[in-house]
């Protein structure tokens, strides 16, 4: 049986699932910056931050798929946003951050944001293809380092609202 994909606006409801599909994502790693397991009470601080929004894609049957997550970051300009996708592991390359991300567009528009950008580690090869696909530009590289204080390389790429 095929299941529809639903995208709608995460919630406080939706933390714990979020949280725990995250920490599943780090735990594997390689594809975050993120090497730390975050509480709940740390996602919740971040994904329900001022000026955040996030979406979440579920199975009809109300399986989480993923999340994308935008919001102000430190360091860019007021009329660009930081992004991040989490997509679970092993549903990846099935359309749901492409669906997270028409919904995304919308809410980054009505914030009156003009610029969102994506800082993806160097390392990860379908996070780069991913956000090159639905229309991110650009491959600065940037100095970085993981939670736990490990340095990388992350290449940055920006998609315009315009």
């Amino acid at each position: 049986m095929k299941h529809a994909i639903i995208i709608r606006r995460g919630s406080l409801a939706d933390t714990r699932n979020a949280c725990d599909l995250l920490n599943k994502i780090i735990q594997i790693g390689g594809t975050t910056a993120i090497n730390v397991a975050l509480s709940r009470d740390e996602f919740t601080d971040w994904a329900h931050g001022e000026g955040c929004v996030w979406h979440i894609a579920e199975r009809d049957d109300g399986t989480l798929l993923g999340f994308q997550w935008i919001g102000p970051w430190e360091g860019l300009d007021a009329d660009t946003i930081e992004i991040a996708t989490f997509v679970r592991a092993g549903q990846t390359g099935q359309g749901i951050g492409s669906k997270l991300f028409e919904v995304t567009k919308s809410a980054a528009r009505a914030m009156n944001q003009n610029w969102i950008e994506a800082e993806i580690r160097s390392d990860n090869e379908g996070g780069l293809i991913y956000y090159q696909s639905i229309g991110f530009r650009g491959n600065t590289k940037r100095k970085g380092k993981l939670t736990d204080g490990t340095p990388i390389e992350k290449t940055v790429k920006i998609y315009d609202l315009s």
